[in-house]
């Protein structure tokens, strides 16, 4: 406990969600990524129905982005030994990138459920938001610190390669991914022609489009 939080509900509720997620993982592969899902994995970590609506208010949408951001922090860790400046820029992202691949994939079964509920439209804006959040971290690692226009060029591009090398990843193994990912680092490396032809209504297209393969389990 802490002087902010003296009587630890902070503490609680954290490993509240992550005993939500824990049972969420372990169900979702046959359950779906639902409603369902969240009453069952509430039941399985001994929460009642109103310690699960406090821990996550929006159901299926909060489990969504803790099992991402769970998958963000797993990869980072991964890489706690790496010195990023020993490393080219290129090395750096591809690095970071197949550490967070591994952390997904770890939840291959539960992540095509959790891919599949992402895909669906009224949900598109959250996926992106995750995986924005996903490419941020991994710049930042990178050790990128710029904040101009460059900063969510750099994002939104790194961004769609997340969501295409998952797709990979899961449908075709790990020696697919890795070419896909060093043919589209090559690209982000030839930073000015990517920038121009860089268009918002590109990314979310492609965002939809891999998380679609995600789902179906297609390349």
């Amino acid at each position: 406990m802490t002087g902010d939080d003296p009587d630890g509900r902070g503490d609680w509720a954290e490993a509240a969600e992550q005993r939500l997620l824990d049972a969420a993982l372990a169900l979702a592969p046959a359950l779906g990524w639902n409603a369902a899902l969240v009453a069952a994995a509430a039941r399985r970590a001994g929460l009642s129905a109103g310690e699960a609506l406090l821990v996550a208010p929006n159901g299926a949408r909060d489990l969504a982005a803790l099992a991402s951001r769970r998958h963000d922090a797993a990869g980072l860790s991964a890489l706690a030994g790496v010195d990023p400046r020993a490393l080219k820029v290129r090395e750096r992202i591809m690095r970071a990138v197949e550490a967070r691949m591994d952390a997904a994939e770890a939840d291959g079964q539960a992540l095509r459920r959790w891919a599949g509920f992402l895909a669906l439209p009224f949900n598109l804006p959250l996926a992106a938001r995750l995986v924005w959040e996903s490419a941020d971290g991994i710049w930042r690692w990178a050790g990128d610190v710029s904040v101009d226009e460059n900063h969510y060029s750099k994002r939104a591009i790194l961004a769609a390669i997340l969501v295409s090398t998952l797709a990979i990843r899961l449908s075709g193994g790990r020696e697919a991914a890795s070419a896909h990912l060093a043919a589209r680092i090559d690209n982000v490396m030839a930073f000015e022609t990517w920038k121009a032809s860089l268009k918002p209504a590109a990314f979310g297209h492609e965002i939809a489009g891999a998380l679609g393969r995600l789902r179906y389990g297609k390349g």
